[in-house]
């Protein structure tokens, strides 16, 4: 996200609403888009699925590793080599860490990074933009708390760097050891963005305008009987939410585990499945893009 200034992010957005409300319809007929996931994923592949068949292109996926040749052996650089010769772009999701960077330096063709380990996760971070101003009409000036596994969590990491942009007032609620990496917290002193890091939602909940949940990631933890003793952290229930302002809306990411009870679907602040809903325009607004079509009208 480092690399998306505020004008660029708000370029993609304003494209996003102009698909969804119709004003353009990008034409990507005859365009072909590999989605390589080796790692398990449900609304970020349907979606971008989604997106490109929308637009009259087509897609080609990957789902895990066990059927490519890399389980012979072959090196990733030459299967995303022989990838990019049959696609127009790339879509890529792995556990390892800077593999989208990677896979753009290897072929000539555009790479989206649709989650890379517990590094980064841009693509949600634009549809959580697009998310919170479709609720609360803006993007400047909001109080935001971002609650659970902070560590791992590669969404909560774009999306704080996506909100510096708009002068943001953040609340990083999580276990001590599961805190926001320590690089962007510098990055945030730099930026001049005031935060607290926190342990508990105690006191804040009238504050917020957005109260952004993670799961605790198994995933991504060596020792199991860690994960046990952590898992369940914080669990938002209407109980929770009292006193909230009638406009604060609870985004995650998804999956959900037991992190957000379900008896708060009921609720007007929930917005976690519109979001994920939203995933389809901004992921058309980013395909487009890149694929060198703005649409007609």
């Amino acid at each position: 996200m480092r690399d998306l200034k505020r004008a660029e992010i708000e370029s993609i957005l304003d494209f996003a609403a102009r698909i969804e409300q119709g004003d353009v319809r990008p034409d990507l007929t005859g365009k072909l888009a590999a989605l390589l996931f080796a790692e398990p994923s449900t609304r970020t592949h349907f979606s971008f699925d989604t997106a490109m068949k929308r637009m009259g292109g087509q897609t080609l996926s990957m789902s895990g590793t066990s059927s490519t040749s890399l389980q012979k052996g072959e090196s990733l650089a030459d299967t995303l080599k022989t990838i990019s010769m049959y696609a127009d772009l790339i879509v890529l999701r792995s556990a390892v860490e800077g593999s989208a960077r990677f896979a753009s330096e290897v072929v000539d063709i555009p790479v989206i990074n649709a989650g890379d380990g517990a590094n980064q996760h841009p693509t949600q971070a634009l549809l959580d933009l697009y998310s919170i101003i479709k609720t609360q009409g803006r993007l400047d000036g909001l109080s935001i708390a971002l609650v659970g596994d902070l560590k791992f969590g590669r969404t909560a990491h774009s999306l704080v760097q996506a909100l510096s942009e708009f002068s943001p007032r953040f609340f990083f609620i999580s276990p001590q050891h599961l805190a926001l990496p320590s690089y962007l917290l510098e990055d945030l002193r730099e930026a001049g963005v005031p935060y607290q890091e926190l342990t508990s939602l105690d006191g804040i909940v009238p504050d917020l305008d957005i109260m952004y949940v993670t799961r605790v990631q198994r995933e991504r933890f060596v020792d199991p009987e860690e994960y046990e003793r952590v898992k369940n952290s914080y669990v938002i229930t209407p109980a929770v939410l009292e006193g909230a302002q009638p406009t604060l809306r609870v985004l995650h990411p998804l999956p959900r585990v037991n992190e957000v009870s379900t008896a708060v679907d009921r609720t007007t602040h929930a917005y976690y499945f519109q979001q994920a809903a939203n995933g389809v325009p901004v992921r058309q607004a980013i395909l487009a893009k890149l694929l060198g079509t703005e649409g007609t009208k």
